[in-house]
Formats: structure tokens, C-alpha cells, sequence
């Protein structure tokens, strides 16, 4: 057997050990050789053959078309990978208005190649010269231009970070068709060093809401942060309609502002200005300021801690701005103190000139005639009927020099051009008001429906800015007015209203200041209480003045009060259209009185200027006949109960108190009365 000496064993395999380093050592040798060759390459050509290939790549990665129409460079240089275009685009979706989402004469750049694959991009240094940036949602805002895929949950574009920079002649062009919100923005020129910018970058440019053109000017305080897609301190001021808004706070991104507390600030000479931007209309107000926390949530806008003045009055809460299918708007509000000129525009009037010329001069303002006070301010119904509403607002007191007015309870409710204010309640003088108004502009002209009901109020507050003693005056006064009439401004719905007014007055004492006489027939009570000349009170047993309004003539059925010592009777009436009046008012003394029933009182003229007179007996009968008024009251005569019966304790004073037309009204022995018809 052969023997094997140590000298004679086979050697290890070290050799093939060798072998496969060598294979790996060739081969690195090889990749290495290739990747120098192909840097080589890149380095002599600079990289222009791979231009059409870039764009074929980058474009099918994002979904968009890439061009770069002039020199193109793409190589290592040595170790950062150097880029250069020129007249470089990348496309838009087909259903956006502008053909480009980006543009650039000129895109010089140096990248980190490893932050390609690994972890956050990074730039070395960027020049960017003339790039052109467009923002767009498409009309279902169900998809944007920065999104790059077909689909909705695309990946959005995304920005590296970068060392240095110098950027110049940049514009933005946003387009939100569902906000029909349009605009154009400018960024001065940026320079960074070390990721540092150094400075506060501005930001102008101009834009349409609407129909209405604003220009914007706004600051990044941050711009260190942002270059390093860090949080973006911004302020921002916007002009649009005489308004003024500023807007502040801390982005995560540039271009996010989603469920981010942003302070705001608005004023400006009218809020119906600044509103009616988005297409909401309100009554015109005087200057105004407000401050509010804004928070987007997708379609809705957020205002809360809403505070600041219109006015001279004050006002607070919040209020939620939805962009869906149709505008909404629903707020929440609460007034400690509201001038009663703030409160004109409510019902067309032009508050400024109400406070510096008065009611008359702000109707004619409207377009009402000479001499009338009911406003011709037609309707927004366009803008009623492209947006909805819902109000609560509470107001504490209104500053009024002759009413008192306070704890105003207001429900309002906007749904496609039907207004509601249902309910508003307000306490006047110690009594309720409760009132409900429809205006229902789906139907044109709009039909518009009125009850407003007054509880028991005690007569002597009410009137005391009138002349009327509190001390003394005892008596109160309670009533309803029920009214339907067709038009789209307070005058014209009114000229064609019909139905019912009725002020009621159970037993009391009514006086005034200025006492100068002691004895007086009630036929000249009116005209000496007016002039303030009344001594003593006047004990009322009980009164009713209504009136039967028909297509806007209102004739007394009736006018009558019963006094201790006078029966008051009254005729005639009044018309919405053309806001005359024509009353005749008269005393038949109880007993026999040397005074008794000489001096009739007429209240003529008009709203805005009426005239009071003494008149002879023989013209009573003829009152209203110039306004047309004989006809009126017999065709709506059945309305009975209008107002719950009171506290009656005569026979006579229960069709009073009842507020019962003239036909039911009887004498005390109960016969039938022939002086409160026509």
C-alpha cells in the first residue's frame, strides 16, 4: 500500500481560493473600469445623448410629458450628479387651462446621488431662472394639476432640500374654479447660502374672487425652514372691494394649509362688501373690523373667537363657511350692544346717511319719491338664491333714543331664495314682541307674509321719548299686525298687502308732561297732547285702533277709545303706496260739556311729515275719502278675535278689547255703534 508522506499530500485549494478573488477582483475591476468609462462618457458629452431618454423615464414616472427644448446636461461632476436644461417643461393634465405645470428657461443644479435612493432628496446648490409654476384643481375639485397621477390619491409634488440657492422671476398661478378663485403671484429673487436664506421673501401679485379683483402682498419669515421643508411662518395682507385682510400663522408646508390655525383680520368702510366676495349678501353695514381664528377642513372654513365692531355696535361668535354643492353659511352671533343706525340697513336704509341726514334722505337714497320713508331697496335675489343661511343671533340692547329695545332673540334661515326671520322676539318698554316674516323670493314677484304680535306693554315707557309721563300713566297697550303682500322691496310689498292691524288699550291712565290744562274735552286731547299741554291724566276705560288693510289701503274699522268723560271715534286711514294719511279724529262728550265735540283733530299728511290740525265737524265724514278708503273695509269685515280677549269687564269694551272690527262694536247698552263706520 502506497504510503503518503506529508511532502506527498495534495496542496489546499488555495489556488482556487486565489481564483475566485481574482474573478472578484476582475470583475470589480471591470464595473469600476465601465463606471469610469461611462462617467468618462458622461463627463466628455456631458450627458446631452441622454436627454430624450430622460424625458421618456422622468415623464413615465410621473405621468406627464417632460421636454427640454435646449441644452440638456446630465453627468457626474465628479462625485454630484450636475444637471442642466434649458426651456425645461413638465406638462399639465389634459383638463387643466394652462398647457405647463412647471417651466423654466433654466434649471442649473448639482444633486446628491445617494439621496436619490436613500432617505430625504438633496440639492447641492440650484439656480433657477424664470420658472413658472401652475396650480390648478379641476372644476369637480376632486383632482389637481400637482398630483402627478390620473387617479385621486396620487402622489403630490414634493420639493428637496437645498444648500444653496438663487431663484429669480419665479410666478405662481393658482386656479380654483369651485371657489372661482384666480391668482397670479410673483416671488422676488431668493439667494441662500449653507440652507440659509437669510432674509424674509416677498410675495405679490394679483387675483380674482368672483367678479371681484384683489392684489396680494404677503412675507415668508421662515425661509430657512421652508428651503428645508420645515414649518413656513407666513403674513400675508390681501385689497379686494374696499376691504383689508391679513392673514398669519405657522404652515407645515408651503403649500398646505389644511386644518391649520391661521389668525385673520378684516376691515373695511361695508361687510357686505367684503362678503358679497364670495357671492353672500347681507345688509350693508358701516366701517367694520373683525378678528377670527380660520381653520380649513376640506370644503369648510372655520371661524371661531369672532370678535370686533360694525358701527358703532359690537359683535361676537363664530361662523362656518361651507363650499359644497351650494355656499352655506352658519353662524352663530351675539351683540352686547347694538346702535339702533347700525340696525337701518336691515330694512334697506343706507346706515351713514341715516345718521348725518336722516330716514326721508336715506329712503330717497332707495329711489322712494318725495316725502316717504318706506325704502325702495330692491332684493338681492340672485345672490339669495345662490347660497344658504343659518343665523342665531342674540343682541342685549339697542341704542335708541325714543324706544326701548332690548333682549333681541333673532332666528334666521336661508334655504334657495326662501328667508325666514322665525322667530324674532325682542322685549320693548317691559313687553314681548314676537314676530314672524317670511320673504319667499322662489316665487316673483317674492311673496312676503308678516304677523307681528305685541304683548301687554305699558304705555308710559313706550312713549316716554314721545312726551308721555311714565309716572301716572298707568295704561298699556297690546296688539298684532297681520299682513301678505307681493314685491321684492319693503314699499312695493306693503303697496300690495292686505289684512289686519290692530292696537288694543285696556282700562288706565294716559299722561303727558307740560301740564297747562285742567279741564279739556277729549275732541281737542290729540291736538293739546301733541303740543305737550295736557295737566291730568286721562282715565281710559278701554281703546282700540285698527284698521282693515287691503292692497295697501288701510281704513279705520275702528278707531275708538272710551274715556271717563269722551267716547274717541276716528275715520279715514292711510296708503302704503303713496305713505298719506288722512285720519279725522273726534270727541262726543259723555255730559254735557261747553267744549264737547268742537274740536275735531286731523292727522294728515305723511309718513315722513305728519300734520296735525284742528277741523271743523263737517269734514270728519269726509276723511280718507280722497285715499279710497269707503270700499276697503267691507270686503275683509269677517275677521273677529284678531287679539285674545283681554281682561273686559263692560259688555261694551269686549268687541274692543277682542279687537273686532266696526260692525261687532256696540254701546254699552248693547245696541249697534253708527260712529266707527264709514
Amino acid at each position: 500500500m502506497t504510503q503518503w508522506t506529508q511532502k506527498d499530500r495534495p496542496a489546499a485549494p488555495i489556488d482556487a481560493r486565489h481564483g475566485h478573488w481574482r474573478v472578484v477582483r476582475n470583475v470589480a475591476i471591470g464595473l469600476l473600469g465601465t463606471l469610469f468609462v461611462v462617467w468618462l462618457i458622461l463627463f466628455v458629452t456631458k450627458g446631452r445623448f441622454l436627454k430624450h431618454p430622460f424625458e421618456r423615464t422622468v415623464g413615465a414616472i410621473i405621468n406627464r410629458s417632460v421636454e427640454v427644448k435646449g441644452d440638456f446636461q446630465l453627468y457626474f461632476a465628479p462625485l454630484q450628479i450636475k444637471f442642466y436644461a434649458e426651456n425645461f417643461t413638465i406638462s399639465n393634465p389634459v383638463w387643466a387651462s394652462r398647457r405647463n405645470l412647471f417651466a423654466a428657461t433654466r434649471i442649473d443644479t448639482r444633486i446628491a446621488p445617494l439621496s436619490l435612493i436613500f432617505g430625504k432628496r438633496r440639492l447641492y446648490w440650484l439656480n433657477l431662472t424664470d420658472g413658472m409654476i401652475d396650480l390648478e384643481w379641476n372644476a369637480a375639485h376632486d383632482r389637481n394639476s400637482w398630483t402627478f397621477s390620473d387617479k385621486k390619491g396620487g402622489k403630490p409634488l414634493d420639493f428637496p432640500s437645498i444648500d444653496r440657492a438663487t431663484v429669480t422671476g419665479t410666478a405662481i398661478h393658482y386656479l380654483d374654479p369651485k371657489m372661482q378663485l384666480l391668482a397670479d403671484l410673483n416671488i422676488d429673487t431668493i439667494t441662500s447660502t449653507n440652507a440659509r436664506i437669510g432674509k424674509a421673501v416677498d410675495v405679490r401679485g394679483t387675483g380674482r374672487v368672483r367678479d371681484t379683483p384683489f392684489r396680494i402682498s404677503a412675507k415668508l419669515l421662515s425661509p430657512d425652514a421652508t428651503a428645508n421643508r420645515g414649518q413656513n411662518k407666513l403674513i400675508l395682507r390681501a385689497w379686494a372691494a374696499n376691504n383689508i385682510i391679513d392673514v398669519s400663522g405657522t404652515l407645515p408646508s408651503i403649500a398646505d394649509i389644511e386644518n391649520v390655525p391661521l389668525d385673520t383680520r378684516a376691515q373695511g368702510r361695508d361687510m357686505s362688501e367684503l362678503l358679497d366676495i364670495i357671492g353672500v349678501a347681507i345688509p350693508r353695514t358701516r366701517s367694520y373690523a373683525l378678528t377670527a381664528q380660520m381653520v380649513k377642513d376640506g370644503q369648510t372654513y372655520q371661524f371661531t373667537g369672532l370678535r370686533g365692531r360694525f358701527g358703532n355696535s359690537d359683535i361676537a361668535g363664530k361662523l362656518l363657511v361651507t363650499n359644497g354643492d351650494r355656499l352655506r353659511l352658519d353662524s352663530e352671533l351675539s351683540t352686547h350692544q347694538l346702535d339702533i343706525v347700525d340696525a337701518a340697513p336691515f330694512i334697506g336704509y343706507n346706515p351713514d346717511i341715516v345718521a348725518t341726514r336722516g330716514a326721508a334722505a336715506a329712503a330717497a337714497a332707495t329711489g322712494a319719491g318725495s316725502q316717504r320713508i318706506l325704502p325702495d331697496a330692491a332684493l338681492p335675489i340672485a345672490a339669495m338664491q345662490r347660497f344658504d343661511a343659518g343665523l342665531k343671533w342674540t343682541i342685549g340692547n339697542v341704542k335708541s333714543r325714543n324706544v326701548p329695545v332690548s333682549h333681541v332673540d333673532l332666528t334666521l334661515a336661508l334655504d334657495r331664495g326662501k328667508l325666514s326671520l322665525s322667530p324674532l322676539t325682542f322685549a320693548m318698554a317691559r313687553g314681548n314682541v314676537a314676530s314672524d316674516i317670511i320673504v319667499d323670493t322662489r316665487v316673483r314677484p317674492a311673496a312676503d307674509s308678516y304677523d307681528i304680535r305685541l304683548a301687554p306693554t305699558p304705555m308710559g315707557r313706550l312713549l316716554a321719548g314721545y312726551g308721555v309721563a311714565e309716572a301716572g300713566t298707568t295704561g298699556t297697550v297690546k296688539g298684532r299686525i297681520q299682513l301678505k303682500g307681493r314685491g321684492d322691496t319693503i314699499h312695493d310689498s306693503l303697496s300690495s298687502a292686505s289684512g289686519r292691524i290692530a292696537f288694543i288699550i285696556p282700562g288706565g291712565s294716559f299722561w303727558t308732561r307740560n301740564i297747562q290744562l285742567s279741564e279739556l274735552d277729549l275732541g281737542t286731547f290729540a291736538y293739546k297732547m301733541f303740543q305737550g299741554r295736557l295737566k291730568e291724566p286721562v282715565q281710559i276705560n278701554c281703546g282700540l285702533i285698527g284698521f282693515t288693510v287691503r292692497n295697501g289701503l288701510a281704513a279705520a274699522d275702528p278707531i275708538l277709545i272710551d274715556t271717563r268723560k269722551n267716547v274717541i271715534t276716528g275715520r279715514g286711514g292711510f296708503n302704503f303706496r303713496t305713505e298719506a294719511v288722512d285720519l279725522a279724529i273726534r270727541a262726543d262728550g259723555k255730559k254735557f260739556s261747553l267744549l264737547s265735540a268742537q274740536s275735531p283733530v286731523s292727522l294728515g299728511g305723511t309718513f315722513a311729515k305728519p300734520s296735525l290740525n284742528v277741523i271743523s265737524p263737517q269734514l270728519v265724514g269726509r276723511a280718507g275719502v280722497g285715499l279710497g278708503l269707503a270700499v276697503v273695509a267691507a270686503p275683509l269685515a269677517g275677521i273677529l278675535a284678531f287679539v285674545d280677549i283681554g281682561d273686559a269687564k263692560s259688555a261694551a269694551c269686549g268687541p274692543v278689547l277682542a279687537g273686532a272690527n266696526a260692525t261687532a262694536q256696540r254701546t254699552s247698552t248693547g245696541k249697534k255703534r253708527d260712529d266707527v263706520r264709514d
